[in-house]
């Protein structure tokens, strides 16, 4: 079964220095406020996740949400979080490294789309 998300190197190795500093984490694919549509990391349980929620899979052991709606205009790709130079999402938890997590995509092929489903 493919993945719905996947990390970089470089954003796994982010996200085991972001555990060492702040304990278990979770993530969620922020729907264009505030801060774009930027990956969001947060402590676990800091952003209280509903039904509207869909869980992705996890990254590095951590899970990785999207927002319902949003995911039904992005069920067809597989998102990849990536790690860059630069600030990022004021309330994410990379804004101090000078990095930010930056999510890109692929868009999953027939037969992986007939293997989830889609």
């Amino acid at each position: 079964m493919p993945e719905r998300v996947t990390a970089t190197e470089a954003a796994l190795l982010l996200i085991d220095k972001l555990k060492q500093s702040h304990g278990p984490l979770m993530f969620h694919q922020s729907g264009g406020c505030c801060d774009g549509s930027s990956p969001m990391c947060y402590p676990e349980g800091e952003l209280r996740t509903g039904a509207n929620d869909v869980l992705l899979g996890k990254i590095g052991g951590v899970p990785f949400y999207i927002a319902k709606d949003q995911y039904e205009y992005w069920k067809h790709t597989q998102l990849i979080i990536d790690v860059v130079d630069g600030r990022g999402g004021m309330f994410s938890l990379e804004g101090p490294e000078g990095k930010r997590f930056l999510t890109r995509s692929r868009v999953f092929t027939e037969s992986e789309r007939k293997a989830l489903g889609i």
